[in-house]
């Protein structure tokens, strides 16, 4: 195989879009209000006098909804087009999230929330195709940096303003998020206007169309898919509803561990996230993927085995670390298969479903497998996942897209 290179030539990098950064503003509305309903929404539920089963489906219930309507939010995207999408699905968000503060029994929580959970795939799946749209090829990487950034942002601050909330009751955390949501979307109506030469208003989009099985014939694709699915499974789901129940009860100071663990991560993760973005777009997608799933995968393969409190916070901010490393490039390298000119509705929602999936299906088994023999079996089948999602991308060819260089297929 030839080793040649493509000469290096210095590329001028264009500036982020105003639209973009009107997304991004967006997103951390958004994720600061999902920060601050999260930590109530199970305690909302137990006021109802459920058990805790019954609490945390109130949290299952809105992701399989994601699930269940990502393929219609794809077709949706493509005949609407993104922004009367993602506006139409963060105003079906803002009116379940209102609904919940009225809710009057569990069953009109349950439902209001499946609701929701239908909006936010709709707003998530077009996001995702305006970012590939609107953003220029040599910066995504850095564009999909900020925009995890700011998601990762609101989720921490949110909680803060929860717990000041907290006193005035469960219910008005939900009209505050929902009222934010109403301006969000309204932002986004006026300023994604002119996107694409067509207003919001229009029913249809004119730009051809990418079929998935156009994608799917993509290397690159296939390995997001699949690295998107690991990613799901241990950072959306098993990170988030079992890391902690290990810690409650692995360590003496097992709830205040517990708490500082996702915080550690989460300080960890933006630590990454401010090089990541600049990695991916000066080296290609492939080696922050490979990088950044493996190093999450061993760190939490070791989490099953340690005793030590502060070991356990050192791989957990480790953890964080791989995750920021890995998330721009994996969403700039889906961002990458459509492209700007082209429609990538049911792309973008092949991906997102592929998360969901994860997100739903990891923390279910590894809890399973904790109950019936112990947690170090758990995250050690999680790491191997995230091993086979990391070990995806072996045979996809590494691009350059700072100089448009092509390398040898082998790293």
């Amino acid at each position: 195989m030839s080793t040649s290179r493509v000469k290096n030539v210095p590329v001028s990098k264009p500036p982020i879009p105003a639209q973009i950064k009107v997304i991004i503003v967006a997103a951390f509305v958004i994720a600061l209000g999902f920060g601050i309903i999260a930590p109530i929404l199970p305690q909302f539920a137990s006021s109802f006098d459920v058990g805790p089963a019954a609490a945390a489906a109130i949290v299952s219930i809105f992701a399989l909804f994601r699930l269940l309507f990502a393929p219609v939010s794809g077709r949706l995207t493509e005949r609407w087009g993104e922004p009367a999408t993602y506006v139409v699905g963060v105003s079906i968000v803002a009116i379940s999230t209102i609904l919940c503060g009225f809710a009057a029994s569990y069953g009109h929580l349950m439902v209001f929330r499946a609701f929701g959970g239908i909006g936010s795939t709709m707003f998530t799946v077009s996001a995702m195709a305006l970012i590939s749209r609107l953003s220029p090829e040599e910066i995504r990487g850095r564009i999909a940096g900020l925009y995890s950034a700011t998601f990762l942002i609101g989720n921490i601050a949110g909680p803060v303003l929860g717990a000041a909330l907290a006193g005035f009751g469960y219910r008005l955390a939900f009209f505050i998020y929902g009222g934010a949501l109403i301006i969000a979307a309204a932002t986004v109506f006026v300023f994604l206007q002119g996107v694409g030469k067509r207003r919001v208003k229009r029913t249809a989009d004119t730009r051809p169309v990418m079929k998935l099985e156009e994608a799917w014939a993509v290397p690159a694709f296939r390995a997001s898919v699949v690295a998107g699915f690991a990613h799901g499974w241990n950072n959306f789901g098993v990170r988030v509803a079992i890391v902690p129940l290990f810690a409650a009860t692995a360590f003496i100071h097992g709830d205040a561990i517990a708490g500082f663990a996702l915080a550690i991560f989460a300080a960890g993760n933006a630590l990454a996230l401010t090089v990541s973005g600049k990695l991916s777009d000066t080296y290609g997608r492939k080696l922050p993927i490979m990088w950044g799933l493996s190093v999450g995968a061993l760190a939490m393969i070791a989490m099953g085995y340690v005793t030590n409190e502060v070991v356990f916070i050192v791989l957990c901010a480790i953890a964080g670390v791989g995750t920021g490393i890995m998330n721009p490039s994996l969403m700039a390298s889906v961002a990458d298969t459509v492209g700007n000119g082209r429609n990538g509705g049911r792309v973008m929602a092949t991906f997102q479903m592929s998360q969901d999936l994860g997100a739903i299906i990891g923390p279910v088994l590894v809890g399973a497998i904790a109950e019936y023999s112990n947690y170090s079996w758990g995250f050690l089948i999680t790491g191997i996942l995230a091993l086979i999602g990391a070990a995806a991308w072996t045979p996809v060819r590494r691009i350059s897209l700072a100089t448009k260089a092509e390398a040898p297929a082998k790293d």
